[in-house]
């Protein structure tokens, strides 16, 4: 790599896009590459950064795996994201391979204008900007207001503000992206994402590439290699965020996430179900953890996106680790009553406990 700049990818997409099973994916088919990834979460539970540390992936071991939790990344550029990638590139055997999975919250073009920075951009070069889309969630209309009332309004105003900022989110991440990928393609029919498609092209101002992946499964020739060089193209990708505020700092006040500690699930299934039913109660945008099943040698992870619910066992509590129910919660600023969820999901482990009895 003597001379040569270490190609990063961004992986960015709103809250439970697939990212992180996305990674998982490239992981496991990387060729031989040697990848570092730096895992960026919104809350204080690294969620993503431990299940992706418990692959056992000779290329990736756990030393590779870098959390910067409890902050957006884009927020964080100087305190957090410089020193880590000096770090990364002061190793003897500096990685193949950068792959920086942001928080579903993250604004991607402050992060990619700090490859710019001094200390970086002379070892290192943005391959590309992947935008992870969950085709399922944008078939619904989750991350738009009624649309021919919001292009009625647009018509009359060309200079009307987004009301939703989750629709602002979700077209940033879309205006830095090189490659969006249509994750969870198979949960739509053909004409559906066709539709979707379509829907995702006339929100980008360029022409960019488009892919359909199920259960984030692509060629990792595919995610990486894009060459794009992405650092000096940012300047022209300005965020919503950029355009209106200008010399402002960038915040996530319109968000909140919380950690709540829940006892022993006896019964999954059932836990899931009152999840599922709380998540539509309280609006919650993003449920993740892992959780205690009594019995059973491994960990349960537990990843909500609105009300679909995932539940998978993926490696065995290791000598001297706490087993324990934690689940992070990430919804509106104001529109989460911390108080009353945490009381729910801590009632709900206690009744699937109480029907796992009976």
């Amino acid at each position: 790599m003597q001379g040569q700049k270490i190609p990063a990818t961004v992986i960015t997409g709103f809250l439970g896009a697939g990212k992180t099973t996305l990674i998982r994916n490239l992981l496991q088919n990387a060729g031989g590459r040697k990848i570092a990834l730096i895992i960026n979460e919104f809350g204080d539970l690294g969620v993503d950064g431990d299940i992706l540390k418990g692959c056992g992936i000779e290329t990736c071991s756990e030393d590779d795996v870098v959390e910067l939790t409890n902050g957006c990344i884009c927020c964080t550029v100087a305190d957090d994201f410089i020193p880590t990638m000096t770090k990364l590139l002061e190793r003897e055997r500096v990685p193949d391979h950068i792959v920086i999975e942001t928080s579903g919250l993250a604004l991607p073009q402050p992060l990619v204008a700090a490859f710019n920075w001094p200390e970086v951009k002379t070892r290192v070069t943005v391959d590309g900007v992947v935008t992870v889309i969950d085709t399922a969630a944008v078939a619904d209309g989750r991350f738009a207001d009624d649309e021919v009332k919001v292009a009625a309004q647009r018509a009359a105003d060309a200079s009307l503000d987004h009301d939703n900022p989750l629709e602002e989110l979700f077209e940033d991440q879309i205006a830095a992206a090189d490659l969006i990928v249509l994750n969870k393609a198979d949960l739509v029919d053909a004409p559906t994402l066709e539709r979707v498609r379509r829907e995702i092209g006339q929100k980008s101002t360029r022409a960019v590439k488009i892919v359909t992946a199920e259960g984030g499964k692509l060629p990792a020739d595919v995610l990486l290699g894009i060459a794009a060089g992405t650092e000096d193209l940012i300047a022209e990708r300005k965020s919503h965020h950029e355009l209106e505020h200008e010399g402002h700092d960038h915040d996530h006040d319109e968000f909140e996430s919380f950690v709540v500690d829940a006892g022993t699930v006896p019964d999954p299934a059932t836990f899931a179900k009152g999840l599922s039913r709380l998540i539509a109660t309280h609006d919650i945008l993003r449920l993740k953890g892992f959780a205690d099943v009594p019995g059973k040698p491994m960990r349960l992870v537990v990843q909500a996106v609105g009300k679909r619910i995932e539940t998978y066992f993926d490696r065995a509590w290791t000598p001297g680790e706490t087993r324990a129910t934690r689940l992070v919660v990430i919804g509106l600023h104001d529109g989460l009553d911390a108080v009353r969820i945490e009381a729910e999901i801590q009632a709900l482990a206690g009744s699937a406990a109480k029907e796992a009895a009976e």
